[in-house]
């Protein structure tokens, strides 16, 4: 696909992935929703990709769905058409569980409704002293559980705080984000992006195999039955990570303290 609101750029690895509706704060139109799907869906078949920073241009992450999209023209949409909408954005979010790379977003101003849900469904969190956001949904007519909020939030900040923000469509800032662990660092943008660049770099001195197993296992991990049951996955995991010849290479350019060089990456 030929992207018209996506800015991809590639090195070393490292994809950086830029919303760019910044007159309308990188609101989702359904050509942005399509070429979201289409780059994480298309990562599972791009191994030369093994991190992802995502942010929005301008001065805010993602405004949530573009409401202009949404104005009456007439004849309401029925269950099957508002459902078809609906799963066009939540597939997005699940493409982004989904695939094999981490992704790190960096939350500059306003993340609302579903580039809340985009947040979320990342791996890392860093967000600029401006950041807001909120489960807007419910400020629209509309239930706060949408694209996978009451799924992620939950786990990540609790059942109370969960529930005041889905509740309410309160805005929670940068301050208090990072306190509750959704964030992991607030900062200046240009801080930030250091920060990212710096992040991935260091995931990049894993093995891909190591890497791409740690982010599966960690998803599976929250909703699995037992500790007994993450125990075994881990120990699956770490048994597969030493077949090959990245193992040994990770071994010795820890020992030799040197960036590693694996086979054929």
């Amino acid at each position: 696909m030929t992207y018209e609101h996506l800015i991809v750029a590639a090195e070393e690895a490292i994809a950086r992935v830029t919303l760019n509706r910044p007159e309308r704060l990188n609101a989702l139109n359904p050509r942005l929703i399509a070429e979201l799907h289409d780059f994480f869906n298309g990562l599972k078949t791009l191994p030369a990709v093994r991190v992802v920073i995502l942010e929005g241009a301008g001065r805010a992450f993602c405004a949530g769905l573009d409401l202009k999209d949404l104005q009456p023209s007439g004849a309401r949409e029925g269950v099957t058409d508002m459902l078809e909408r609906q799963t066009k954005v939540r597939d997005v979010m699940l493409a982004m569980r989904r695939c094999p790379q981490p992704i790190i977003s960096i939350v500059q101003g306003a993340a609302s409704g579903g580039g809340f849900g985009l947040a979320l469904a990342s791996d890392v969190r860093l967000a600029t002293p401006d950041a807001r956001m909120n489960a807007a949904f419910i400020r629209l007519g509309l239930s706060a559980c949408d694209v996978g909020v009451s799924y992620f939030l939950p786990r990540m900040v609790g059942a109370s705080v969960a529930s005041e923000l889905m509740l309410t469509g309160r805005f929670i800032d940068a301050g208090r984000a990072q306190a509750l662990g959704l964030v992991s660092r607030v900062g200046a943008l240009a801080e930030l992006r250091a920060e990212a660049q710096a992040m991935a770099e260091d995931m990049l001195s894993a093995t891909p195999l190591g890497l791409r197993l740690t982010k599966d296992a960690l998803s599976y991990a929250i909703d699995a039955g037992s500790m007994e049951a993450v125990i075994a996955m881990e120990d699956r995991n770490q048994v597969l990570c030493t077949q090959g010849e990245d193992f040994a290479e990770g071994v010795t350019a820890f020992l030799e303290k040197r960036r590693p060089r694996y086979p054929g990456r």
